[in-house]
């Protein structure tokens, strides 16, 4: 099977690492690069730096990576998809719900595979969290909990935290528990002095009843990316930041020096920290791609999905704005 034809248009601070995946993943030749700001981290090498879409689809490409600011999306997908052309879109799916309505259709209609750059459900991490939830390691899921915490990105500038970062941990929460978002409430803050929100708290709960919060912010001086799924049989914690991932099993053995149940609780389980498979999460993502354009469409976040994930992001802010809770 020859390999896929690959555009990426966009190469600034994500574009560059989708530049070398390219390069480097079996099943994709990379044939053209598009950005009109140029090559600022001289990743393009002895290749020609297109100046738009336009011209990156000229070159002959089959699939296309875009990692353009967000509120292009739209405009590029559409061109992209009347090209006969692929697509792996970064997160988010675009600006607003009609933007992301409007992609969807177009490669509906086209019989295209169109996919979106959720690189977490990529993270070894988060992959054997899924596997083990799904196996019922945990028993029935009461809660998921996600911290998506760090200091300020200079590079974003379109969006507010909410579709920037808070968007991962819709999506991999509604992935992981298997369920679409019921409701959601959220609060916000901006003290940047940027237009968008640089701080949110949510709440919400799933159509299957599982309880969901999260806590996203560019103000925390370290980093940190956790999920945390609590069942009926104990907990799993998943640290994307570093790719672990802790079982903290419900208590099995009873305490009985108090000194040590006041802080621990009466009872006490196992903790087991699983040894994964360390692989680059956006070397899956590109894998994923190539097998999804070769027929096997499992393994990608379909734009579909990712609408999904718009249509909550939308709702926080229209929470954060109102005051109240507000039903999907």
């Amino acid at each position: 099977m020859e390999d896929i034809k690959v555009g990426v248009i966009g190469i600034g601070s994500m574009g560059r690492h989708h530049v070398r995946n390219v390069r480097e993943t079996p099943g994709e030749t990379l044939v053209a690069l598009a950005d009109p700001a140029g090559d600022k981290f001289g990743v393009a090498g002895d290749m020609e730096v297109l100046p738009d879409v336009e011209a990156l689809i000229a070159a002959g490409i089959e699939a296309a990576i875009v990692a353009v600011p967000t509120e292009f999306h739209k405009d590029i997908a559409l061109q992209l998809a009347a090209a006969g052309v692929h697509a792996l879109i970064e997160k988010p799916l675009a600006s607003t719900l009609e933007d992301g309505e409007a992609i969807v259709a177009a490669y509906r209609d086209a019989n295209l595979i169109g996919a979106t750059g959720y690189v977490e459900r990529c993270n070894p991490a988060l992959m054997e969290l899924s596997k083990r939830v799904q196996a019922g390691d945990l028993g029935e899921i009461f809660q998921i909990a996600t911290r998506r915490q760090g200091p300020f990105p200079i590079r974003i500038a379109d969006v507010g935290v909410i579709k920037d970062l808070a968007t991962h941990d819709v999506d991999l929460t509604a992935w992981i528990a298997g369920s679409h978002y019921q409701e959601i409430a959220a609060r916000t803050a901006r003290k940047s002095g940027r237009p968008n929100e640089d701080l949110v708290v949510a709440t919400g709960v799933l159509e299957n009843g599982v309880l969901v919060n999260h806590i996203v912010n560019w103000f925390s001086p370290y980093k940190e990316r956790v999920t945390t799924v609590t069942g009926e049989k104990g907990a799993l914690v998943a640290d994307t930041m570093n790719s672990t991932l802790t079982f903290y099993e419900n208590g099995t053995k009873v305490v009985e020096w108090d000194q040590v149940a006041n802080v621990r609780g009466v009872s006490v389980g196992e903790v087991r920290q699983y040894a994964l498979d360390q692989r680059e999460p956006l070397r899956v993502e590109h894998e994923n791609f190539v097998a999804a354009i070769n027929g096997d469409v499992s393994r990608i976040v379909p734009i579909a999905e990712a609408l999904e994930t718009l249509r909550v992001l939308d709702a926080m802010l229209e929470s954060a704005a109102c005051g109240k809770t507000v039903k999907l």
